[in-house]
């Protein structure tokens, strides 16, 4: 008599329960085997977070200057010169600003801190002798309670030097990259796919490319939703005669990056500013312009820059921003939102439920590829597409 095929052990276990258990434990058991892996991975990259958090920075910054690259490699210029003159570009931005910023609060700090001084009295007098007949006493308790707060919280002179150390390793790194990204990363696209078998190989490319076109998306989006909320808010403060609003501007610009909290963060620091310096009247009118805003952004500006990129709820936006800033300080909160929307467009093409970025332009060269016939002609063992040039082109 034939041996019936043996069943493994865990079917022989499970088989008395119910159909609907096993396959709650099976679920439960993939799911801690998940939970364990994101955990080991997690802890590696805080061991090395300087270097995660560089790599990861760069590869948005690659994002932001891919479109730079590719038009001076358009004009003719070589690879390695286009990248430089993008690197540049990206390095000369914030410094300029960073100058003209400088020049402007210098000039305006004189004129500004007698303001101040005379905006906070205003308070004072209104706390204490207005409806809410704050205790003097109180006051001046929770004055001397935050300036104690913020003294302690200011770092030893080790650990600023330390923390130096690290943000300029980090910053040499992160240029580093960017260099060499927008130079070869196409190459180290291809390089990396030659490792995959090649049953797979198309299953992994195009989810290389969906993660680099969501991304690509996701800062390119991000910095005109910034930038409409820069220039709305700080045309705004400059017609109400706001000190230092360009400088204010700017911080609604960068806070913009980190989504939901930032733009919160901003549009507080503009009203606390504009109620010291200009008063009620004026602080009210900011605080309507600054919902404002936010509102056009939310309802205008987001859908229709952001339509099927980031498709993720504003829960699990904020949630991101959360656990990533609890993680990696203002890093993680900056990185969170790309890191949770790349994530879920990979396990939605894996399931079958999104597809990757259409590259009919590809077949001709690509818009964003103006070597793409080269590199498919690349050697069999560098298959793949020029993923981080912009428009990625299919085995």
């Amino acid at each position: 008599m034939p041996e019936s095929p043996s069943r493994p052990v865990a079917d022989g276990v499970l088989a008395p329960l119910p159909r609907w258990l096993r396959r709650t434990v099976a679920y439960g058991i993939a799911a801690l085997v998940a939970a364990a892996v994101v955990a080991v991975v997690t802890v590696a990259l805080l061991r090395v977070g300087v270097v995660a958090f560089a790599l990861l920075a760069a590869l948005l910054l690659t994002a932001l200057l891919a479109p730079v690259a590719t038009g001076l490699r358009r004009l003719g210029l070589p690879r390695a010169v286009a990248a430089l003159a993008a690197l540049l570009l990206l390095l000369g931005v914030p410094v300029g600003i960073g100058w003209l910023l400088y020049s402007r609060v210098m000039v305006q700090l004189e004129a500004v801190g007698p303001a101040v001084t005379a905006g906070l009295d205003r308070i004072r007098e209104w706390l204490v002798t207005g409806p809410l007949g704050v205790d003097p006493a109180r006051i001046d308790e929770l004055r001397t309670s935050a300036f104690d707060a913020a003294r302690a919280a200011l770092p030893s002179p080790v650990a600023g030097t330390t923390t130096a150390l690290h943000v300029l390793t980090g910053l040499l790194l992160v240029v580093f990259a960017v260099f060499f990204l927008a130079k070869d990363g196409d190459a180290m696209w291809r390089w990396f796919l030659s490792w995959v078998p090649e049953e797979r190989r198309a299953r992994v490319d195009g989810g290389g490319r969906l993660a680099w076109s969501t991304v690509t998306a996701y800062v390119r989006g991000t910095v005109l939703v910034a930038l409409g909320d820069a220039v709305g808010i700080g045309l705004g403060l400059l017609v109400l005669g706001v000190p230092l609003w360009l400088s204010l501007a700017l911080l609604t610009f960068v806070s913009a990056f980190v989504p939901i909290v930032g733009a919160t963060i901003a549009g507080a620091a503009a009203v606390l500013v504009t109620l010291v310096t200009n008063g009620a009247t004026d602080a009210l009118l900011v605080l309507g312009l600054v919902l404002l805003v936010q509102q056009l952004e939310g309802n205008l500006l987001q859908p229709l820059v952001m339509s099927g990129v980031v498709k993720l709820h504003p829960l699990v936006t904020v949630s991101a921003v959360t656990v990533g800033t609890l993680l990696l300080g203002i890093a993680g909160a900056v990185l969170a939102v790309p890191v949770v929307a790349v994530g879920y467009r990979l396990v939605s093409y894996l399931a079958g439920r999104d597809h990757a970025p259409d590259d009919t332009d590809d077949e001709r060269g690509g818009p964003d590829d103006p070597e793409g016939a080269a590199s498919r002609r690349a050697p069999a063992e560098e298959p793949g597409p020029a993923i981080l040039r912009g428009s990625p082109a299919r085995r």
